[in-house]
């Protein structure tokens, strides 16, 4: 029985390989690309990923034959097309110096359309639904990715016992081991547990080979009885107690913070998932648990998603339109508009989901409607307007100002900020040539970067590079962490000290207003504290957004009386304070002598 099932398992490989030719070679090609980059041959991120994209558009490739073709010569004029639109990706990222933030998520995003793709293909005018293949895909995902795991630990327990046992083995060989593992094995299985569905050369088929063949996919796209149970009976009842809870303080807030909650969007993008991925899982269960998610959950998650939405798009007259709020907004019209779906139309009709997720994936990484088109002239735009209300823009140049509001201040800072960092400065037409966004701001804007932060203080110092510690005439040097935030109490001993056959014990106690180092005699005999709240105040009134070195004598404090000496060295320090928080932290050396 083991040893059919051995064959059956690699004979299942090598079918995944001969069934998706065009994908296993680029997985091949990746592995050893991914070989070279591990022992050190150079930066061979571009060659990796377009073979990551080339597998993936290999894959999507075979499924559409499957389900609409017949005859090897199609087969292979889609995988040349596949061959040719991973030689164009490469073109389009082989001139750039390295790959950016937007080249990254551009391909992220066309990663994911393929995939959800690859998952609904099979489900065009098919017999089998996006739920049964999503089902599959779901499965195969999570089989395959647990027997690479475990295949991984067994591979990294042999390294290293023969690198303990027998002789020397290189640490990359843990490394190359992962590489193997996961980017050949894990996927090429991950295929293999994809059945071959129903296509147009079934037609020719015999009866008993197309019932073998749904009694294939019925038992793949079968929910097991595990995974039954905590879906209906685990993450069901969770997400319920978290809509209730996310919806009371929806309605408590509604009428203030809800539309200021930065925290609040990623928790109702992730719930938002959640509800959806579940829904898409649970639509073939009969039990009542399901059957109640399906029929409640779609009505809560549209409500919750447009109050979402709109506070969303009430932010852009704040901070104008980022690539991040961009698919903050897609994403919940997409969410909105699978809730009215789910609410309306039979699960069969889940499919239309994908169509819509695809679609808005497209349109959000081409040209002109794209997120980075969009965020880019949105950005630009804002500070443009602010320059020109400023009287700064003269024939297209800037003109330094210093009177200028801390509001227009904080928007161009902001809006050039994340044109700095998206690597836009070059596109926009106003900045001079060459501008460097740190050493040129205030020469071009002729104020400085943090300015605008009337209200709230930024410090950071640290201790010189060169600085030499001093510590004779001392018992002991300890170092430990203090901080203050208002928010956070902790009391700590630090050490114990034993000297002339008595015991001492530093202490640290922090309250919501100051952190105190205390030398105790004993446990409960007090012979000097210090208050380190001292050594804050002190710095208070430097820069803001200072960063600078200081000296030995600089970051030295003491505090003394007949019993003992307190002695705290800055090793560094940051503190930020404004109106409505005070946050405070510094890492010391602390030295101590009992007299």
């Amino acid at each position: 029985m083991k040893i059919s099932r051995l064959q059956k398992a690699l004979k299942g490989l090598t079918d995944a390989i001969t069934r998706f030719p065009l994908t296993t070679l680029f997985l091949i090609g990746a592995v050893v690309v991914n070989s070279i980059d591990i022992q050190g041959g150079g930066d061979y991120s571009k060659y990796l990923l377009t073979l990551i994209v080339g597998a993936i558009l290999g894959a999507v490739a075979q499924v559409i034959f499957e389900r609409f073709c017949k005859g090897n010569f199609v087969r292979i004029i889609l995988n040349v097309g596949a061959v040719l639109l991973t030689v164009g990706y490469y073109l389009i990222i082989m001139p750039l110096p390295q790959l950016s933030i937007e080249i990254s998520i551009r391909t992220a995003v066309a990663l994911f359309a393929l995939i959800i793709a690859f998952i609904w293909i099979p489900s065009i005018k098919s017999k089998v639904t996006f739920n049964e293949s999503f089902m599959v895909a779901f499965k195969a995902f999570f089989i395959s990715l647990f027997f690479a795991g475990v295949i991984f630990a067994g591979t990294s327990i042999i390294i290293t016992a023969t690198d303990v046992l027998l002789f020397e083995v290189d640490s990359k060989a843990y490394s190359h081991a992962a590489n193997i593992v996961f980017i050949l094995f894990a996927p090429v299985y991950f295929l293999s547990l994809i059945p071959v569905y129903y296509g147009i050369s079934d037609a020719n088929e015999p009866k008993e080979s197309m019932e073998l063949k749904e009694e294939i996919i019925n038992k793949m796209a079968g929910c097991p009885k595990y995974l039954e149970i905590l879906i209906s009976y685990i993450i069901i009842p969770l997400t319920a107690v978290f809509t209730l809870i996310l919806g009371v303080y929806i309605a408590t807030n509604i009428a203030g913070d809800f539309w200021r909650d930065n925290l609040l969007e990623p928790m109702i993008v992730s719930y938002s998932i959640t509800v959806i991925l579940v829904y898409i899982l649970a639509s073939r269960l009969e039990n009542r648990f399901a059957q109640l998610f399906r029929k409640i959950f779609p009505k809560v998650l549209v409500p919750i998603v447009i109050f979402q939405t709109i506070a969303s798009i009430m932010k852009i007259g704040d901070m104008g339109v980022t690539h991040t709020r961009y698919y903050v907004i897609a994403f919940g019209i997409f969410a909105i508009a699978s809730g009215i779906l789910f609410s309306f139309l039979p699960v069969r009709k889940n499919g239309i989901i994908a169509i819509i997720l695809i679609v808005i994936s497209v349109i959000s990484i081409v040209p002109p409607v794209d997120a980075f088109t969009v965020s880019r002239n949105n950005q630009t735009g804002i500070i443009r307007d602010t320059l020109i209300k400023n009287n700064m823009l003269d024939n297209n140049r800037i003109k330094p100002g210093t009177d200028i509001s801390a509001g227009d201040r904080k928007k161009i800072v902001e809006a050039l900020g994340y044109l700095n960092r998206m690597d836009y400065t070059h596109m926009a037409s106003f900045l001079p040539p060459g501008f460097e966004y740190y050493s040129d701001f205030e020469k071009v804007f002729g104020f400085k970067m943090y300015d605008w932060q009337d209200e709230t203080k930024y410090v950071y110092i640290r201790l010189d590079d060169k600085a030499m510690l001093d510590i004779a005439g001392y018992e002991v040097l300890a170092e430990t962490t203090v901080m203050l935030s208002r928010n956070h109490e902790n009391y700590e001993v630090i050490g114990n000290i034993n000297k002339a056959g008595k015991s001492f014990t530093l202490k640290k106690a922090t309250t919501l207003e100051d952190c105190i180092i205390s030398l105790f005699e004993g446990d409960d005999q007090e012979l000097l504290s210090f208050s380190t709240k001292e050594i804050f105040e002190e710095f208070n009134e430097r820069d803001s957004g200072a960063k600078e070195s200081i000296s030995i004598e600089e970051a030295t404090f003491s505090k003394e009386n007949e019993h003992a000496v307190i002695t705290v060295v800055i090793k560094n320090m940051n503190f930020e304070v404004s109106p409505d928080r005070a946050y405070y932290a510094a890492d010391v050396f602390i030295l101590v002598k009992i007299k």
